[in-house]
């Protein structure tokens, strides 16, 4: 079967499957391992977490902070989440604890916002798959008991240091403990980052969803793509698609730059008419049920590449492919910046592109690549890590190369989101959408 029907059948699955549903949630006991991994590495000390606040403006939409959401699988603004390590060395020895604070209901704002939940809620904990549920109000009462019976907690506070609340919670134990101020509380996200990037088969799952949402929308974006048209209406097409197929939002402002905008890397505007001659990038993924996919195609606006657009896309896509052949589990490392570490997959992807093609001035095309090769993706289309990150089982990951040339009004960029199995072996999670400019050609003519 030739490449393209081969895609033609995949994408058949994808854009039939049936309408997802969100906010899908893995089991209470999932989150509760998350919490309870994260209090291993606070070795005795405590952590305060708090989930995001309902924006001020009725038109932006509210995200529940990762981090929080990661550990709790909650969806409602303004608690907090307090973890207590286990500490037999403590004045009085300590077991494992939990508790999740809810914020008083307001009854006005809920017949705006919707009901709420807060602790006299009856089942609130076993509603919210925690151990222990109290009032926000009881949050200082609590963390000052620790502190009084245990000084040394006082610096061993693990919270979010962008968090608002965490500083004035700090603040206020400072006063109440009757102190100037408590030393500096520590950085919980550093903690979280590592438990984030390994994931387990139900995020990947969730992965998947947003990932086939993703693909629906670039479909319906090559079918839709032609000379006159907006790229703001074309962002407004694909945005349909997510949220027809009970995705929240996209997984960060949609990118459909043609022309000159095509070599802008993270243009956003959408305001420009498309032309006839011109190439467009086309970054715009979904998140479904918190969970990210992060995905870019290059198209011809006409439906035909020209020598040169083919040119240069094909030396993209062969970037892509020298660093998936380069791939190794446990050795291979993302987002390398530097572009000589022989395990870099960004190495092997610059080296494909410095060598093959010139610009206009017989220059090689290396210059003309301006960011790293990838990232992680999760419940954050950039997932946190250390880069240069060392890829392995469980991780998703972008291998995203570009060339943009400016002087030619050309830029390409293709991403796709792929995962390490647990045998080691890369998968493309979107191996159904087109790769090559033929089967691009062929979706569009589909239009």
């Amino acid at each position: 079967m030739k490449a393209s029907r081969m895609v033609a059948v995949a994408l058949l699955a994808v854009l039939a499957a049936p309408v997802l549903l969100a906010l899908e949630k893995q089991p209470p006991s999932i989150y509760r391992a998350r919490r309870v991994a994260l209090a291993e590495k606070l070795h005795g000390g405590v952590a305060v977490l708090f989930a995001a606040q309902e924006p001020v403006l009725d038109f932006m939409a509210y995200r529940q902070d990762s981090d929080f959401y990661y550990l709790t699988g909650w969806d409602e603004p303004g608690a907090a989440l307090l973890i207590e390590a286990a500490d037999d060395k403590a004045p009085t020895p300590r077991a494992y604890s939990e508790i999740l604070f809810l914020p008083t209901r307001d009854l006005r704002m809920e017949k705006y916002t919707g009901e709420k939940m807060d602790a006299a809620t009856p089942g609130a904990a076993e509603k919210a798959g925690v151990d222990a549920v109290q009032a926000m109000a009881e949050l200082p009462a609590v963390l000052n008991r620790l502190m009084a019976a245990d000084r040394r907690l006082r610096g061993d506070v693990w919270v979010q240091p962008a968090a608002p609340q965490a500083k004035a919670l700090v603040n206020f134990e400072a006063a109440t403990l009757g102190v100037g101020e408590l030393p500096a509380p520590r950085d919980v996200t550093g903690l979280t980052a590592p438990l984030r990037a390994v994931k387990d088969a139900g995020e990947i799952e969730l992965i998947r969803k947003a990932s086939a949402a993703s693909m629906a929308a670039q479909m319906a974006m090559m079918k839709s793509v032609r000379p006159g048209m907006t790229e703001r209406a074309v962002a407004g097409r694909m945005t349909a698609v997510w949220l027809a197929r009970g995705c929240e939002r996209p997984s960060y402002a949609p990118i459909v730059g043609s022309g000159i905008n095509s070599t802008i890397l993270h243009y956003s505007a959408n305001d420009r008419t498309m032309q006839d001659a011109d190439i467009a990038v086309v970054d715009a993924a979904c998140e479904y049920s918190m969970y990210a996919a992060d995905i870019t195609r290059t198209v011809p606006v006409n439906g035909h590449f020209t020598p040169r657009q083919r040119e240069i896309y094909n030396i993209v896509l062969g970037a892509q492919k020298a660093a998936m052949d380069a791939f190794v589990a446990g050795k291979s490392t993302i987002n390398d910046r530097d572009r000589k570490d022989p395990d870099s997959l960004d190495t092997a992807a610059y080296n494909y592109i410095n060598t093959r093609g010139k610009d206009l001035h017989g220059q090689p095309l290396g210059k003309y690549w301006l960011h790293g090769l990838g990232h992680l993706v999760g419940i954050d289309v950039h997932d946190p890590a250390v880069y240069p990150a060392v890829l392995k089982p469980g991780m998703v990951f972008t291998i995203e190369p570009g060339i943009y040339i400016p002087e030619e009004k050309l830029g390409v960029r293709i991403e796709c989101d792929f995962m390490v199995g647990p045998d080691g072996k890369l998968i493309d999670l979107d191996a159904a959408l087109p790769h090559t400019a033929e089967e691009v050609e062929t979706a569009m003519r589909g239009r």
